[in-house]
């Protein structure tokens, strides 16, 4: 294994052994080939879609206009077609978050699966634990854009209302024959929440529990809890820190760190900030805290 993943004797730290996770060049063994191949084809995608939501500013104006002047059809008209492109975008980001529950699913299999402990899974699978960082790491990616961007319910509402006026009217628009009134609420339902591709992916890990019963719980959460204590310690420790040779990778570590302790809140029966919780809560927001706050206030909201 090399220099993908070392494993580090730390006889003192609170949860025993811990791994450095080589986040940057992990590459998958024959073994992980299958299931790295299936979650590295919805990756590509992953990129692509942040890029499309960084840039989305919305038809805000359009929109305003058209309120403004209800009896104007041409600024009506304008606000329609201002819209509709938008709201393709929109759903082409709800549909990728149903892959991602897909792809998250097969890696929560592939790394619980007996006979390994979490911690045996890390190490001889580092590849796909590297591609569970990566979704966790674009996930609250996509829901720090989206909790900042409120045209993208703004956009939507109106053509929710457009939608249904017309249908009032017993016309149909073309655009109805993409996003019908079932996908509608759909995609209503998901952007209507503070993180929704969290939230996705928190039901994902939910259900994967509930749907394996003859998997013990723990499995699920002690991999949770294991990755989360991996990446502070990574994070805390000067000597492991200096193994990375890219900046990005310090907020990647503290994104992905988060996303595991709030998927680990949501699956433990008594979550995480219990004082039974095999997390180290005091440790993780004490790392956060120690970073420049520009870089962490979204990863700590989304903890509170």
């Amino acid at each position: 294994m090399g220099n993908l993943l070392k494993v580090l004797a730390c006889s003192d730290l609170e949860h025993g052994p811990i791994i450095f996770l080589d986040f940057e060049h992990a590459q998958p063994t024959e073994a992980e080939t299958a299931v790295w191949n299936q979650v590295s084809a919805v990756l590509e995608e992953a990129h692509g879609i942040l890029a499309e939501l960084q840039s989305y500013n919305g038809a805000g104006q359009e929109i305003r206009e058209a309120i403004q002047n209800p009896g104007d059809l041409q600024l009506q008209e304008k606000a329609w077609n201002a819209v509709c492109p938008l709201v393709a975008k929109l759903k082409r980001f709800y549909e990728f978050s149903l892959r991602l529950e897909n792809a998250l699913r097969s890696l929560l299999e592939a790394l619980t699966s007996p006979p390994y402990a979490p911690m045996q899974h890390l190490e001889r699978e580092q590849a796909l634990a590297k591609q569970f960082a990566e979704i966790l790491h674009f996930t609250l990616s996509f829901d720090e854009l989206k909790m900042t961007n409120p045209a993208i319910q703004n956009d939507f509402s109106y053509y929710r209302r457009t939608i249904s006026r017309n249908r009032l009217n017993n016309q149909q628009l073309e655009a109805e024959n993409e996003v019908n009134n079932e996908m509608a609420n759909r995609m209503s339902l998901f952007y209507a929440e503070a993180t929704p591709m969290l939230k996705t992916l928190s039901n994902a890990t939910t259900k994967f529990v509930s749907e394996n019963k003859t998997l013990p719980i723990e499995d699920t959460t002690d991999c949770l809890s294991t990755m989360a204590c991996v990446c502070r310690v990574m994070l805390e420790t000067p000597e492991y820190r200096c193994r990375f040779t890219n900046t990005d990778t310090v907020l990647f570590c503290m994104r992905v760190m988060v996303g595991v302790i709030i998927l680990y809140d949501h699956v433990h029966p008594v979550g995480a900030f219990a004082k039974t919780s095999k997390i180290d809560m005091k440790g993780c927001i004490k790392v956060l805290k120690e970073q420049p706050s520009n870089s962490v206030e979204g990863l700590l909201n989304a903890l509170r």
